[in-house]
């Protein structure tokens, strides 16, 4: 393959990020709840957030698609670039959709209700329209040495300044603690608006998107290595595979000091996830660009193209509404358990089926 082409693998994967997203997680939960105690196995309870530390697969999702992000930018910059784009139009670009994610962001916890005093500034999307950004902006300016550096510097100095400086308004206090950590008490201090936890804590706060810089730059280096020519389609998926069992093994060894912690995001967190990301990377990169066996990833592919679409629009669009409107009806006929999952499914059903439409009329919302 062409390594300046687009790889459908990365969409494919982003649509297979998301689907959990539109309501895919709790269509599994529904599907374990027809088994006794169903609810409590550990693949429904991998659906939720864990509470503090440890690790779900629900705690992938973010930093999955922070990563994919990432792994975009060396072939929307070599686009970029081949097409006689210079670095200031490149920078502007960038400055602009950091922008247009953090307002999205705002848009998404409430700013058009105008209640500015209440209204949440941090937001998933701006945690990764900044880190995004700053990752992008290394990636123009470093070399992957001074990068791979960079990233270093980061996870080590998060992990001595959260692991052992507590909040100083807490006595007594925990620093891997919600109350106690350095973490929230930055929040705390500087961050105008409420937070997300009680105004103590807020998962996608500023100091905590620090460590955030460095998934989106495993995304990046991952994108460098693919657009390489140095090795072939099969070399470069299994040493992906390899990179993300040694990336697991240095986070879970870290994680014995630094737990695993998708709120804080740890040093530990972002090893962990990374290893995950680049793991599916890999499969869907070798599956689809590599072996060139596509035809399945399809409807993953119609929710990637539109990713940011579907995230704005189920809070916009009652897709819940639609969904009861056509299957209400027949679930209240069902068994309480079955008519749960007819209608989990439905739901993403109709998300899935507007995003169909715009595939077809070839509308996609770009940032």
């Amino acid at each position: 393959m062409k390594t300046n082409q687009r790889l459908q693998s990365i969409d494919a994967l982003r649509g297979f990020d998301m689907l959990f997203i539109m309501g895919f997680s709790g269509l599994v939960v529904a599907l374990c709840s027809l088994f006794p105690n169903g609810s409590e196995c550990w693949l429904a309870q991998t659906m939720h957030h864990v509470k503090w530390h440890g690790f779900a697969h629900h705690d992938t999702i973010f930093p999955l698609f922070l990563f994919l992000a990432g792994l975009s930018f060396p072939f929307s910059y070599a686009k970029q670039c081949s097409t006689g784009a210079t670095r200031s139009q490149i920078y502007l670009k960038i400055v602009r959709r950091a922008v247009v994610l953090f307002l999205f962001g705002l848009i998404y916890n409430g700013l058009l209700k105008f209640n500015f005093e209440n209204l949440r500034v941090c937001s998933v999307l701006g945690r990764i329209g900044i880190a995004w950004a700053i990752a992008a902006v290394l990636y123009i300016n470093f070399g992957w040495k001074a990068r791979a550096t960079i990233c270093g510097v980061i996870l080590l100095g998060y992990w001595l300044v959260v692991g052992y400086i507590p909040a100083p308004d807490v006595e007594g206090a925990d620093p891997l603690s919600m109350q106690g950590s350095i973490v929230g008490y930055i929040d705390r201090l500087i961050t105008p608006g409420r937070l997300y936890n009680g105004n103590i804590f807020d998962p996608e706060g500023l100091f905590s998107t620090i460590p955030a810089i460095v998934t989106a730059l495993l995304g990046i280096f991952t994108g460098e290595y693919v657009r390489s020519e140095q090795h072939s389609g099969n070399r470069k998926s299994l040493s992906m595979f390899v990179a993300a069992v040694a990336m697991l093994a240095l986070g879970l060894l870290w994680s014995l000091v630094f737990p695993i912690n998708k709120n804080l995001w740890t040093s530990s967190f972002v090893l962990v996830v990374g290893a995950y990301s680049l793991a599916m990377f890999a499969l869907f990169y070798y599956l689809i660009d590599v072996r060139g066996w596509s035809r399945w990833s399809l409807p993953f592919q119609v929710i990637g193209v539109n990713s940011i679409t579907i995230y704005m629009a189920q809070k916009v669009i009652s897709f819940s509404h639609i969904n009861k409107f056509f299957l209400g009806g027949v679930a209240n006929a069902l068994p309480e358990e079955w008519g749960t999952l007819l209608l989990k499914a439905g739901y993403v059903a109709v998300c899935w089926l507007f995003l169909y439409f715009l595939y077809r009329k070839k509308i996609f919302l770009k940032v």
